[in-house]
This record gives structure tokens, sequence and C-alpha cells, in this order.
């Protein structure tokens, strides 16, 4: 069985310098290894083939008898770790909070432990006969929230 904590070592330290972070990794009972790494400025396709050569040289196959799997976090994901908010700040996102609320808006900042959305929503000020169109910022932390992800629009 392939030692996870080595492996995530490992991985953490190939991709450190290269701009590159790890979103996920997982091993699976029969030892079907995936490792998802994302960039600021987008996966390369070869850069993941170097990566799994990096793996497959460090974690012998025929000793530890494993399939390995590299590649990106993908658009429609979920933001899994704090650097995928940074990444995606200034663009349109969907969140659903643990409390059951959805969110659309845009990212409008991100840090180790929360970030902030700015909603539309409609308000009736004082005074006022109908509502207008507000902009609203909402802060959350990552604990709060079941997920965010990007909104894909074509």
């Amino acid at each position: 069985m392939i030692d996870i904590e080595k492996l995530k070592a490992f991985c953490e330290a190939y991709i450190k310098d290269r701009g590159y972070f790890l979103t996920d990794l997982t091993v699976s009972k029969d030892n079907d290894i995936v490792v998802e790494i994302d960039n600021m400025d987008g996966v390369d396709l070869d850069f993941c083939a170097t990566m799994t050569r990096a793996i497959e040289s460090e974690f012998d196959r025929e000793k530890e008898d494993y399939s390995l799997e590299v590649g990106s976090a993908g658009l429609s994901s979920p933001f899994k770790v704090a650097m995928q908010y940074v990444k995606n700040i200034g663009t349109e996102v969907e969140t659903l909070t643990k409390a059951g609320e959805k969110l659309k808006g845009t990212l409008k900042s991100a840090d180790e432990s929360s970030f902030v959305i700015t909603i539309e929503t409609k308000e009736k000020p004082e005074g006022a006969k109908k509502k207008i169109v507000v902009e609203k910022d909402i802060e959350l932390n990552y604990t709060d929230v079941k997920y965010t992800k990007s909104i894909i629009k074509i």
C-alpha cells in the first residue's frame, strides 16, 4: 500500500517552485492514485506527464503495484483549497453554504480562512417606492461552505 503522507510530501515538494499547487490527492484501497494540481495560469499537459514520471521514479510500480493519474482539478469541479479561490478572484462563482443558502456572485477576495463574494440583491431604500438592485459583499469562512465552483458561461 502506498504511503499517502510520503506521496503527498513528494508531490508538494516537486511542484513547490514550479508555480503549481496540490488541490487533491487520493489513493483508493486498490492503490489507484489520483493527483490533482492547479496553477494560476492553468495546467500544462506536458507538466502532468513530467510529474507522472517523477512520481513513478520515486515510487516503484513493481513494488507497490499502483495506477497513477496526474491532472488538473477541472473547470467545473468545486474548489478544494484556498489557492483555487485566489486564482478565481474576479470570476463568477456559485456557493452553497452548509446552512443551505445558494449564492451566485463575483469572487472578490480570498485568504487562508475565508473569502468574500459580491452578490446583487434587490432592496428597498428608505422612502423609496420600489426596490433597486444593490451589490452586497458577503464574507464566508471555508468551514461554513459545502462547495464553491466557477460558473461557466458559453
